[in-house]
């Protein structure tokens, strides 16, 4: 079945989706065809285990374990990747059938998007995405949409201008688009230096001053002694951060300004315009260079404003993460007045995400996904009298 023979299987009617494809088609991105079962290495790889409880998982003959595509971001960049076009600037469009369980609702959904690789002018590329998302919202009769915008690349620059501990480093990025978990952090860093009793006294005193590949030596020599290759589920490389972590809070906690410089970064949200002003100011009270990334992302409103895109109805927030650690920079999301928990479009940029799938180079990607069920339920097709 093709995918806008599922689609209309699943609406009643092409309509809709035929003005969704011809408005990626007239921006330049021609329609792809993944296929539809899918090697589950990489999907592992880049989510996570726990993505496995969701994945609709088989195994061929040789033993490799294969999945039904749980969303065609990964798919699309992999075949890209295996056509001559690898490296060079391409356009992909898609609408099809996705596979992954949620719970109570329904395992098979549809999913439309975008990819862009390889092009070089990421402000612009970045912008196009955003313009081309509100016009997927407008071919469903939704006019008036929440953006909410955010960077992740900013708060890599903030971390890394900060000179933190590896550990902490390292925990902070990764913590970035789990909100949660983030929280904790900033607490286990602000009560960092409560004095307390380990067991592990004397493992946390030999790793005092070690950086990550000495902390997974000696937990490995540890361990191997010992005759066990995890603990309580935990594999090698999580103990050895964990211990790496207390070791590093029994040093002494984040400096005070550095903590407070992270509070002050993460509470900026509003205009993206005024926040560009107050990221700067920001970076010259603390005296640390945010230049580039704070340069991109005006670089990117002014694209957005050029792009017709009225950036005063912008929501911009350093704190905004998707939730997905392939992100490098920009991200958005685009949601119906009142819906605070899905999102109808979602995407932003992944730059690292073609090298994690084989490229020998970086290449530059931005795309979105639309979720088309939220689409037909907030939404009423332009193109039809009624609603879907």
């Amino acid at each position: 079945m093709t995918a806008t023979a599922a689609v209309r299987g699943a609406a009643g009617s092409a309509a809709w989706a035929d003005a969704l494809l011809l408005s990626f088609a007239q921006g330049g991105y021609v329609q792809a065809h993944p296929d539809i079962l899918q090697p589950a290495e990489p999907f592992l790889d880049l989510s996570g285990e726990d993505i496995r409880k969701s994945l609709y998982l088989t195994t061929d003959p040789s033993g490799e374990e294969l999945c039904l595509r749980p969303d065609l971001t990964i798919p699309v960049a992999r075949d890209y990747l295996a056509s001559r076009r690898a490296g060079k600037p391409a356009g992909f469009s898609y609408l099809g059938p996705v596979f992954r369980y949620r719970g109570g609702r329904p395992s098979e959904f549809l999913q439309a998007g975008i990819e862009s690789f390889g092009r070089q002018d990421r402000a612009a590329a970045d912008a196009e995405m955003l313009a081309l998302a509100l016009q997927a919202t407008s071919a469903f009769g939704l006019k008036d949409v929440e953006i909410r915008t955010g960077d992740v690349a900013l708060f890599n620059a903030l971390i890394d201008a900060l000179a933190l501990y590896p550990v902490w480093r390292r925990r902070l990025i990764k913590d970035f688009n789990r909100k949660v978990s983030l929280a904790q952090d900033i607490e286990r860093l602000t009560l960092a230096t409560a004095p307390g009793h380990s067991e592990y006294e004397g493992v946390l005193a030999a790793l005092a001053g070690s950086d990550r590949k000495a902390a997974l030596a000696l937990v490995t020599d540890l361990m191997s002694i010992a005759g066990t290759t995890n603990v309580g589920g935990r594999t090698v490389d999580e103990i050895a951060d964990r211990f790496l972590e207390q070791s590093t809070l029994k040093g002494g906690a984040l400096p005070r300004d550095a903590l407070d410089t992270i509070k002050r970064f993460l509470a900026i949200a509003g205009d993206p315009d005024e926040s560009v002003k107050q990221l700067r100011a920001l970076a010259s009270d603390a005296k640390l260079d945010l230049t580039a990334a704070i340069d991109q992302l005006e670089s990117r409103v002014g694209f957005m404003a050029a792009r017709g895109i009225d950036t005063k109805r912008t929501r911009f927030s350093t704190s905004f993460g998707r939730g997905l650690d392939y992100y490098t920079g920009f991200e958005f999301e685009l949601h119906a007045k009142g819906n605070d928990v899905e999102p109808l479009v979602g995407g932003g940029r992944y730059d690292g995400l073609m090298t994690q799938l084989g490229s020998p180079t970086p290449i530059p990607a931005v795309g979105f996904s639309v979720w088309i069920e939220a689409l037909i339920q907030h939404g009423k097709p332009a193109s039809q009298g009624s609603a879907a």
